[in-house]
Order: C-alpha cells, then structure tokens, then sequence
C-alpha cells in the first residue's frame, strides 16, 4: 500500500479513523503522552491507548520515550505528508 493510501485507510478508511487524525493533530502540535492527550481531548484513556497503538504499529506515530509516561510523536512520514494529513483531517472532521 502507497503511503498515501496507507495515510487514508488509517486516518479515514477504517473505524476510529477520525479519531486517530484527532490525535495526530494534537501530536503535530506538540509531542504527548497519552493522559495528556486524554485530558486534552477529553477522550478515555484506553480508548487513545488503543488508537496510538494502531498509529503506531502503522508507522504514523513514534514513541519518543520508552519510560512511564512514554512520550508520542508524528512519525518522520506523517511530517513528511502533512499535506496529506491535512486534507484527511478537513475530510473526517
């Protein structure tokens, strides 16, 4: 799969898509944890666990920090597409 189809099935082709933009926004902004981006969003923080678990195993989020607390970030790909992302996000929101 292209890294543009790839972005697309991850981000607004599949259940939870919107969501998963959501976080990446956030992440864009500045790298979080995951009780962060909970409280940020007010979103459960199972359910943002499971999201960047799914963004990372896609390679759409990197975990910069593998401490308690582990820290999360865009992936050099998704910064590289932010473009893209951006236009998935105008999509899904």
């Amino acid at each position: 799969m292209s890294q543009s189809g790839k972005l697309w099935y991850v981000l607004s082709g599949s259940r939870g898509g919107a969501r998963r933009a959501a976080l990446l926004e956030q992440l864009a902004e500045e790298p979080r944890n995951a009780n962060q981006l909970a409280t940020d969003l007010d979103i459960d923080y199972s359910t943002v666990r499971h999201h960047l678990d799914i963004l990372v195993k896609h390679e759409l989020a990197e975990i910069r920090t593998e401490e308690y607390g582990a820290t999360y970030a865009p992936s050099a790909e998704v910064e590289h597409n932010w473009k893209e992302v951006e236009t998935i996000i105008r999509t899904v929101s």
